[in-house]
């Protein structure tokens, strides 16, 4: 299978998910809430914290999804390596509040190296085309 066509199905499967997963927690942030892995619900009113996370996980998927549609396919390599970062902030969060170590390394730090690895194999996709210079066509004799 080419590579490109590899890194579009990564990529859209990211989109599909990070779009599903921030719904459910604009939608029911109750009961999405245990599967990030946190011991507890926040204190207060705290579901409006988890609402934020939803839209943020949506907007990084549109964002990648644009890219996507519209071909930029550099660009959305270097943003599947930025918004790894959030991936791997989300672990760091549940682990620094002794949340389940299985779901931070799992669903989170899996996650973010998974968006790490296809933003790597997009640079390596495209690297030729950003590398090539722009070249003149010949003229006939």
């Amino acid at each position: 299978m080419p590579l490109k066509k590899i890194n579009t199905i990564l990529a859209a499967a990211f989109i599909l998910f990070i779009l599903w997963f921030g719904t459910e927690f604009i939608l029911s942030p109750e009961t999405t809430a245990p599967s990030f892995g946190l011991p507890t619900w926040p204190s207060g009113d705290g579901g409006g914290f988890l609402i934020i996370k939803g839209i943020r996980d949506v907007v990084l998927a549109l964002v990648l999804g644009v890219l996507l549609v519209t071909g930029h396919r550099r660009a959305l390599g270097w943003v599947l390596l930025t918004e790894a970062l959030a991936a791997y902030g989300d672990m760091t969060t549940v682990l620094a509040h002794h949340g389940s170590m299985a779901t931070a390394l799992s669903v989170h730090g899996l996650t973010a190296t998974l968006m790490v690895v296809n933003g790597l194999l997009m640079m390596r996709e495209t690297r030729k085309v950003a590398a090539a210079p722009a070249m003149p066509a010949s003229q006939p004799a």
